[in-house]
């Protein structure tokens, strides 16, 4: 095992270690990156750095927009969100602006007098040793950008690619159709398409296979479920004699 692979067991980075992994680099010198001069900076650092401090002021934001729109929904009371679709339409949102930013901890930069005595945080700065970013959430981000290779990804892209929300070419119906297929693995007394039917109707969310009611929508079950049912002649799974 190489060096630089011990740090994939940290759930957390400041940004300048995230920014040093993303460009290839080992963070063990993180601590004297910033005091040298931009042009000799790993290439791709500053770039990486910036773009990660912009995905986690988005989180930032999109997470005290969220709060704010949840306090109101609350204000407004249970009678309102239970009348309208307001509330999942707005959740909905909220979580396709997440998966766009990197969650984390912003810390600003101190401001100090002449003195060296302590004037507290300057607004709208990052303190990029002190503030952290999730590296699962850094990864989502990246996949996001385009990124497939490089510290992040140290496999190779697998045809199970196809599974994964954030790919552009992905299919909800056909997910949902190998993921049923994977996790029934036996029928019981049930035949096989009564048992993809129960969990494809249990994990209809997670596919988007639900109306505005929140309910599965029959039509897309039955769609998936054909697609993943092995005993097309029906019945129960015989048991081997």
């Amino acid at each position: 095992m190489e060096e630089l692979d011990y740090w994939r067991l940290c759930d957390e980075l400041n940004i300048v270690q995230a920014a040093l992994l993303v460009v290839g680099e080992d963070p063990s010198c993180a601590e004297y990156i910033e005091d040298q001069d931009v042009q000799n900076r790993p290439k791709g650092y500053e770039a990486a750095k910036t773009a990660i401090c912009s995905g986690l002021k988005h989180y930032i934001r999109y997470e005290k927009e969220f709060s704010e729109n949840q306090a109101d929904e609350e204000h407004l009371g249970m009678e309102y969100s239970i009348q309208s679709n307001t509330t999942q339409a707005d959740d909905n949102y909220f979580v396709s602006l997440f998966n766009r930013s990197i969650a984390g901890t912003l810390v600003p930069q101190p401001e100090f007098d002449m003195n060296g005595n302590n004037l507290g945080f300057i607004e709208g700065t990052i303190d990029v040793y002190k503030s952290t970013v999730s590296a699962d959430s850094l990864k989502q981000w990246l996949r996001l950008k385009g990124f497939k290779t490089g510290f992040f990804f140290p496999k190779p892209v697998e045809t199970t690619d196809f599974l994964d929300p954030l790919n552009p070419r992905y299919a909800p119906k056909l997910a949902a159709a190998v993921k049923a297929w994977q996790a029934v693995t036996d029928a019981g007394k049930k035949s096989p398409k009564q048992a993809l039917d129960k969990w494809l109707r249990e994990h209809a969310t997670e596919f988007g296979l639900t109306n505005d009611e929140g309910n599965p929508i029959e039509q897309a079950i039955e769609e998936c479920s054909k697609v993943a049912n092995w005993n097309t002649k029906g019945g129960a799974t015989k048991t081997p004699s």
